[in-house]
């Protein structure tokens, strides 16, 4: 029989995890205290007791609990949005008791803002229903997981996005990045006649120039023996010379990079076009310098105010889509910064791990690992450490290196470890004497063509970045879920291979959307290196695609504010072990020629509730008359 007092200890344990401090059967509010005197869901006018009441800013949180998950809910409308409000309905189901509630303390006191919550069920099945009350009308809301967004920190934005309707932050502050990189790409391809690869090096060497404390826009006047492109790169060339940029081959790989400021002539003559004629007297510019006065004003105050995002990362992800391509033709695949957080999130990276992205692309991995581990440290000395020993990366093409080394520069870390080099021809013992701790990596996708070729696939670069590890490295990669599957022979060979030498940990199923418009269905897998895989041991397989992002138009993937009520629900299950039900993770052991995903092992493991076998039986019975009506008895006679 269930056992409400199992769900009130879910409930105020959730309560607790999301930092809501709440009252249990009443209220410490005083004024609520007065009204629940007389709000008995009976309508006897005597007390009322809701399970838990808090009070988070503005709002008051009411909840109401029932151990049996058929006492959700009672509606008196086919389309399930009017609750009833008998007196039946209000002392057996959760949702109908909350709202009672809910509604007598706006009548009652000065509070005109409640979420009130109904609740059903156990710690692993369950159902959590917020309603929005005020004193016009009541909302009823998605279901939630957990309180995560009805703390202090989160309840306001929930408000105004899942009540009011209003536009995310993050939704504005994306469409403001994408009509700046808009502006910016057009520019640099009308007035510098710039390809897809070289505008993101121009915008690279534009911003460490603007770092060069010597640098001066006003001294960009289109000379043609000192040109503005000269002066851009030398001022490029001080700057990584002060933060010590090193070693000098690297030093001089980024800096070839940069060439084209200077080579390129149209960048360094003066166009007419670039004249603002609502200025009189201002004169027309070079590309450089109009492109100059554009990053300062537009770029560089968003990658300093966003330091744990990699904003330069979005923008070459936003110079690729407006050229018509999606990254694939250039053989890349830019990792968006939620899925990098969440990287960290999963491995708990700590202030002294070693962190190593093989295929560093634009950096974006070791800066959300660089700003985890920095807000962990205790000292500045730590900090400086951090940025200057414990981040490295590798990256084969050395147009995103120069890129990626940017990226860094401008987060004040000039010493990090970037190497412009081919992962695969790397040695294990040479990768190993760095004493790596974590691995994360999006490797190169769909490389592998054929024999030739077979050495290439994700499955590959995996094992190569398991056995480059330290003894209990934590790994986590992002790649196709095909790559979880085994796409040929040789690939299953090196998954029996990695099981033989590492531990697989579980794969995460994303949001098939998570690489916008690219045409991936990507999936986290999480290792262990070193450690041989247990054929005992239990692997989590989880389904995140219902990942709190949406696709918004002209946008692309965005985040809402249920994101976070997501992502504390996979991180509670991933990293405490919590129940959940088998439609978002199964845990199993594993052999090498599995699916490694969660629906190759998916079961249903929710047990039928009466109304689904009276369904079942009447659905049954039906079909037996109907063909009892069309004279086909003869389908019943080997029934038994």
């Amino acid at each position: 029989m269930a056992n409400e007092r199992v769900l009130d200890f879910f409930i105020g344990g959730l309560l607790k995890s999301a930092n809501i401090k709440y009252t249990p059967n009443g209220s410490d509010i005083k004024e609520i205290q007065t009204a629940l005197k007389t709000a008995s869901k009976k309508g006897t006018s005597k007390v009322g007791f809701p399970e838990f009441t808090a009070k988070v800013g503005n709002f008051i949180l009411v909840i109401e609990n029932k151990a049996d998950m058929e006492k959700q809910a009672v509606y008196d409308d086919e389309k399930r949005t009017i609750l009833s409000n008998s007196i039946k309905a209000l002392t057996d189901f959760a949702e109908n008791g909350a709202l009672h509630y809910a509604q007598q303390i706006i009548q009652k006191t000065n509070f005109k803002k409640v979420f009130a919550f109904g609740c059903s069920g156990d710690e692993k099945h369950h159902t959590i229903r917020p309603i929005y009350v005020d004193e016009n009308s009541y909302r009823l809301l998605e279901p939630i997981q957990n309180f995560e967004n009805f703390n202090e920190k989160n309840v306001e934005q929930f408000y105004r996005e899942q009540v009011l309707g209003e536009m995310p932050p993050k939704i504005l502050e994306k469409d403001g990045l994408i009509k700046k990189a808009g502006e910016l790409h057009e520019a640099l391809r009308n007035y510098g006649q710039l390809g897809d690869k070289e505008k993101p090096l121009v915008v690279s060497a534009i911003l460490l120039a603007l770092q060069d404390e010597n640098f001066d826009i006003n001294s960009l006047k289109g000379n043609a023996t000192q040109t503005d492109g000269n002066k851009i790169f030398t001022s490029v060339r001080n700057f990584m010379l002060k933060v010590d940029v090193s070693p000098e081959v690297k030093r001089d790989k980024v800096l070839r990079q940069f060439n084209i400021i200077r080579d390129r002539t149209v960048l360094n003559q003066i166009d007419d076009r670039l004249k603002n004629p609502n200025k009189k007297n201002e004169l027309a510019k070079t590309p450089l310098r109009y492109f100059t006065e554009f990053i300062k004003e537009h770029i560089l105050d968003s990658i300093k105010a966003n330091a744990h995002q990699d904003v330069l990362g979005q923008f070459y992800g936003e110079f690729m889509r407006y050229s018509g391509g999606d990254g694939q033709t250039l053989g890349v695949v830019l990792t968006p910064d939620h899925i990098t957080e969440l990287f960290c999130d999963l491995v708990q990276v700590q202030p002294d791990d070693m962190v190593f992205d093989p295929c560093c692309g634009t950096g974006g991995f070791l800066v959300a690992a660089m700003h985890r581990m920095e807000n962990l440290a205790k000292t500045e000395k730590k900090k400086k450490h951090i940025k200057s020993h414990q981040l490295h990366g590798i990256e084969i093409r050395e147009d995103m290196f120069a890129i990626a080394t940017t990226n860094m520069i401008l987060r004040d870390d000039g010493k990090s470890n970037l190497v412009p080099d081919n992962f695969l021809n790397k040695t294990v013992a040479e990768l190993r004497a760095n004493k790596y701790t974590v691995g994360f990596m999006n490797p190169p996708y769909s490389q592998a063509k054929g024999k030739d070729t077979a050495h290439l696939s994700e499955i590959h670069f995996i094992e190569h970045l398991l056995d480059s590890l330290a003894n209990g490295g934590r790994c986590a990669v992002i790649v196709p879920q095909s790559t979880m599957v085994g796409k040929s022979k040789v690939d299953n060979q090196v998954k029996k291979r990695i099981l033989q030498n590492h531990t697989l940990e579980g794969v995460i199923t994303l949001n098939k959307e998570t690489f916008y418009r690219i045409g991936v269905n990507p999936c986290i897998a999480i290792f262990t290196a070193h450690k041989k895989h247990d054929p005992n041991k239990y692997c989590k397989f989880i389904n995140f695609e219902d990942d709190g992002f949406l696709i918004r138009k002209h946008i692309g993937i965005v985040e809402t504010e249920v994101a976070k009520e997501k992502k504390a629900h996979l991180l509670n299950i991933w990293l405490h072990d919590s129940p959940a039900e088998s439609r978002f993770i199964v845990r199993t052991t594993i052999e090498p020629e599995d699916e490694w995903l969660h629906s190759f092992y998916y079961f249903n493991d929710e047990i039928p509730k009466e109304t689904d076998f009276e369904k079942t039986i009447g659905d049954y019975l039906s079909f037996e008359f109907s063909m009892i009506m069309q004279d086909r008895t003869y389908l019943f006679e080997n029934a038994e």
